[in-house]
Order: C-alpha cells, then structure tokens, then sequence
C-alpha cells in the first residue's frame, strides 16, 4: 500500500505510480480518504467489472479534483503541433475585396496551365479534331472553375469549406488515351461518368472503406501513373512540324526542363509555386524563336467567343467490350485520385487556422463528393476528369491567407477565361517539346508523391514485397514483357495497362495479408454506462488471450472506461447510440477502435485544450480526459457524418 504524504493532491499520488520512462505501470484502482485524512490506494488485482479508479472523482468533493488538483504532468502533454506559419485570415474570415480579387488572380494562374494543357495534350496524342479540342478545354475551364467555388463554400455534404484549386488531372491520361482510340470521346465520357460515381460512394462510406484503399494501394499505383506515362511525355516531346530546325524540339524541351527545375530548386517562397508557369512562359519565347510555337492559332483566336456546340461529344450507352477492359483502369485511379483529395483536404485544414485543430473528416468527405461531382460534371462536359490541385494549398502556406472567398473568386476566374479563347490560345498553343517536359516535372512528381505516401504510412517486410511486386506487374504488363501471346483479346485489353495490374496486384495482395492477419476482437453494445461492466469483461478476455501482463491489461480497461465516458459526456443526452468496440494486439502495443455514430464534439480538440491550459471545458469532462491522457500511448479521434471513431493506442 501507498501511503502519499498529508495534503498532497490526487496527480502527486499517481506521480508514485510512474514509472522510470515516464508511463504509467498500472492505474491506481482505488482511492480513499481514510479517518486519518491520507489517501490510500491498494494495488491488489481487480476484479472484473466496473474499474474502481474512478472513485478519485467520487470519494472527493468534485472541486478538490479540479485542473488544479489533477493537473496533467508537463512531461505527460501532447500538444498538438502549432501551425508554423502565420495565417493572416482563417477560412471564415473575409479579407479586403482588392486583396480576395489579387489572391484569386494569382491561386487560377498558377493552376492554368495544367487547367489547360491536360486536355491539350490528351486530345493532340490521341489525333482528335480541333473542334473537340476547343470544347473539351472549354469545359475543363468551366467545371474546374464551378467546382472551386463548391468546395470553397460547401454545399451540403458536397465541398471542403476551404480553398481547394480544381483542375485537369493527368493522372487518368494513359487510360484516356486508349480510351479514345477504342471508342472516342464518348466512351471517354461515359467512364468517367461511371468512376466518378464511386468517388459519391467513397465520400458517403468512408469510415467503412478505410482499410480496403490505404495508402499502399494509393502510393503504389501514383508510383505506376509515370510509367504507364512515359510513352506519351516522350512522343509529345517530339511533336514539332515536318518543317522545324533539327535543333528545336530538344533544345526547347530541355530550356524549358531546365526554367522549371532551376526555378523550383534554387528558388524559394512565391518563385517556387510559380515554377511550371515560368517554365512554360520560357519555352514558349524558345519555340517562337525556333518557329515552332502555333502563333497563327493565337491569332485567329476571337477575344471573346463560345466553341462549336456540334463539337460536344455526349455518352456512348452502347457498353461494349472496349468500355468493360477500360473501367476497372477507370475505377482504380479515380480511387488515388481520391486519396491525391483526402491529402490536399488534410494540408488545407492545417494551413487554414491560427490554432492547430484535429482533423475534419466530415470536410475531406465534402471534398471527395465535390471530387465526384466535378468528374461527373467533366464527363458530362465532355471533357477530361479533374481533381485537386497541391499548389493551392502552397499558396495558402505561403500567403497565409486562406479564406474561402479566394477560392470563390479563383473559381469565378477559371469560368470566366473559358469565353476568352485568345487568352487559353496561348497554352493551347504551346509547342509539343514544352508541353512534354512540362508534363515530365509533374508526372516525376506524381511518383515522388506516391514514395511519400508509402513511407510516411511505414513500410515493413510485407508491405515493402507487396509494394515491388505490384510495382513491377505493372511495368511488365505496360510494355508487354509478360508472355503478350497470352494476353489477347479482353485479357490484354484488361491488363494492357500498368496501373490497372498493378493496381489489382496490390489491392489483391494486400487483401490477403489482411484477411490473414490474427483477427481483431468485436464487441457489439450500447454506448451507456450500463454497458461498463460487459466492456470491462470484454477487454479481460482480450487481454488474456493476447497474454497481455496485468500492467497492459489494467491501462487498457481504464482506457477503455475513460474513452466510453467521454463519448457519452460528448454526446447529446436521451439518445440511442450503438457503440462497436475493436480490439487487435500489435506487436507489444494494443489499438482499441470505439466506432459510434457521430458528434460534433472532437476529442482530440479537447485533450489540445487541456494540454494548453484553455479553462473552456467544464470540470465534468475534464477529469475522464485527463485520465485519460495519462493512460492512453495515443489518442485519435476520425469524425465523419454519421459515425465517429476514435483510436486508442496502449503501449505495454
């Protein structure tokens, strides 16, 4: 038995129960005021049921257990990371009208040319006719602009709520191109109006989904988006006409490789963003110079004008076997393309607030369905999909200026250049060496994005095999090096794609590693106190078959009663909530996932607040947070729309 001294307060008590490396071996399980007026905890083995640590709130009056008496220990606090840069105006806040329309010029010029390009060059590699080029750029402008403003002011469940740049992505340029050489621009249409849908899918059921798309699907098949590439940014590096000096497609491709990684290397702040725009400015003036720039388009382009509606393509219905080999392709990156989403909504939220908030998954689902809205406006366009521009959200880091009404009026920019041919026929006219090596930057940077994306989710023996091996289907299949006198007809047309056998290499592999891991623990109950007791059984059987310690079993049923009385402080009283409890061991650590339906209160908001002194929250809530805290290795808290689950790590 512990005896602390006379008067010491609840938080020096728990300081005797500390270990050397600053954990806590085992939670006091009860604490009573004895006649003699000490505190004395006795340490024996507790029994199943409700934990008797609580009784620290319940023996005492509850203002002697306050945030001055069970204070957090300053070695025990997890601040979140405050944000690095200023944020002159927060998301909601309005700035000056001059400088929302500066903002807004600048955040639609850095995005135009990949706006304007990725459409131009699908259409010139695949030989479409100039009509259909206009009008696909055309309707790139108008829905990128349309969806900027969506998901800066978010509609419903559709939209981040912050400033989120769309336009053309590149990602889904080596299926387009087949696409249109099989069936057309209808067929193009008509899959990315179908993929499109499961982006709806993907923002709706989130929280179910989690496990199935992670990131080593994500970064494996961004990995495979150069390679299925590199044939067409080396043949656009090429296109100059019959009649241009020998010497002009290299040199130009290789001024304008060079303006865009000099500028991007050795430059640093706004010059960096502006990289690819002054790379394409400079090739430009060299394909002028070389006569290879298509100064005549420029001319003859009208100042303001719509493009030929008889251009507009509309939907191939037909479903034939060209669409079925295709969509599968479709499908997989418009899945990455989603997770490129979810990356972008996450770096926006922390650039977007002076004070560092928990992630917002309601919002990344508002961006994902605004994701899903914008492909299946460009589908129905006519155009190519689009998604979520990165260098949006380096302005914002930049600038620290991230209110909403930028991104409205970047989007209203975007819809406005559309009716101003002789402003987009200045990139549409850009030689095909500038072109290519404009795209080579973004397409390498695709692949580093996807080598992030792998090591910052951790890459053990298992996930590093599945990652090679699928990474190298891929290349095989893309240029036919695996027995190709096999793979004819739907077969080839299936896996003639690298990021379509890679993809379902991946996805296939890393299925079965989940489906043959050691299985997770469920409990299924009612989100009540009632329900204590059968939680605390529960993680005893756990725990005793995942020959758990008395130690780590103790942290993980006073976490377990903390984590449940904190969801039900934060919830709203009279109402029925399930509660569905995970429990998987890993390696010497234990993760518990309390999955709920959702409120709006997050909880590893209040845990920041609590470690930064901020008094708002009523003592109630405090005292199971703070708890809590002590027992708990991490705490992280997912809110979606309808559900809320929040993940618990237990070290031993």
């Amino acid at each position: 038995m512990v005896r602390p001294r006379q008067g010491a307060t609840v938080v020096d008590h728990l300081e005797g129960h500390r270990g050397v490396q600053g954990r806590w071996p085992a939670p006091p399980r009860t604490l009573r005021r004895q006649q003699t007026g000490r505190w004395a905890c006795p340490c024996e083995r507790p029994t199943p049921g409700r934990l008797d640590h609580r009784r620290i709130v319940q023996r005492v009056p509850f203002a002697q257990v306050s945030a001055t008496t069970l204070r957090t220990p300053s070695s025990c606090r997890k601040p979140m990371p405050s944000a690095e840069h200023e944020v002159r105006y927060e998301a909601d806040e309005r700035p000056p009208l001059p400088l929302t329309v500066g903002l807004g010029i600048q955040y639609a010029m850095v995005a135009l040319g990949g706006v304007v390009l990725t459409p131009a060059i699908l259409i010139s590699v695949a030989g479409q006719s100039e009509a259909y080029l206009n009008w696909a750029v055309f309707a790139a402008l108008v829905v990128s602009g349309l969806v900027t403003v969506v998901q800066s002011v978010r509609l419903g469940r559709i939209g981040a709520g912050y400033i989120l740049i769309m336009g053309s992505t590149t990602a889904f340029l080596p299926m387009s191109v087949t696409a249109l050489a099989e069936g057309g621009p209808g067929l193009l249409a008509t899959l990315i109006v179908m993929s499109s849908l499961v982006q709806f899918v993907l923002g709706a059921k989130m929280a179910l989904l989690r496990r199935v798309f992670t990131p080593t699907v994500a970064g494996t098949v961004l990995m495979l988006i150069p390679v299925s590439l590199a044939p067409i940014v080396f043949k656009k590096m090429e296109d100059v006409p019959a009649d241009a000096p020998e010497l002009g497609a290299p040199v130009t491709a290789l001024v304008t490789l060079a303006a865009i990684v000099l500028v991007a290397l050795r430059l640093s702040g706004a010059w960096r963003v502006w990289a690819p725009a002054i790379g394409l400015v400079v090739g430009g003036f060299t394909g002028l110079a070389f006569g290879i720039y298509d100064i005549e388009r420029v001319a003859a382009a009208p100042w303001l004008g719509l493009p030929q509606f008889s251009a507009y393509p509309g939907l191939d219905l037909t479903f034939g076997s060209a669409f079925w080999a295709l969509l599968p392709g479709f499908l997989i990156v418009t899945l990455v393309g989603a997770m490129d989403t979810l990356g972008d909504a996450i770096a926006i939220q922390r650039a977007s607030w002076r004070q560092a908030r928990a992630i917002d998954f309601r919002s990344i689902q508002g961006a994902i369905n605004a994701d899903g809205l914008g492909n299946l406006l460009s589908g129905i366009g006519g155009t190519v999909p689009n998604t979520t521009y990165g260098s949006g959200v380096a302005i914002a880091e930049l600038t620290g200026i991230t209110a909403r009404s930028v991104g409205v009026c970047a989007g209203i920019l975007f819809v406005a250049l559309a009716f101003m041919p002789k402003l987009v026929a200045l990139i549409v006219a850009m030689p095909g060496p500038v072109a290519g090596a404009y795209l080579a930057v973004i397409v390498a940077l695709l692949f580093v994005f996807g080598v992030k994306i792998l090591t910052a989710d951790g890459l053990d023996y298992r996930k590093s095999l599945i990652v090679g091996f699928a990474f190298w289907v891929g290349l095989a299949f893309q240029f036919d090096l695996v027995y190709p006198q096999f793979l004819t007809g739907a077969w080839g047309e299936l896996l003639g794609h690298g990021m379509t056998a890679g993809g379902i290499t991946v996805i296939l592999l890393s299925g079965f590693l989940d489906l043959t891991a050691a299985r997770p623990r469920r409990l299924r109950t009612a989100l009540s106190a009632s329900s204590l007791a059968e939680i605390d059984g529960f993680l005893c059987r756990f725990a005793s078959k995942a020959r758990c310690d008395e130690t780590m079993t103790s942290r993980l049923r006073a976490v377990a009663e903390e984590t449940v009385h904190t969801l039900l402080a934060n919830g709203a009283s009279g109402t029925d909530r399930g509660l569905l409890l995970v429990a998987r061991r890993d390696g010497k650590a234990a993760d518990l996932e309390f999955i709920a339906s959702g409120t709006d209160v997050n909880l590893e908001d209040q845990l920041a607040m609590l470690s930064e002194g901020v008094t708002e929250l009523p003592n109630e809530s405090e005292t199971p947070l703070r708890l809590l805290r002590h027992y708990a290795t991490s705490v992280r808290h997912q809110q979606y729309h309808d559900t809320e689950i929040v993940t618990v790590r237990v070290d031993s």
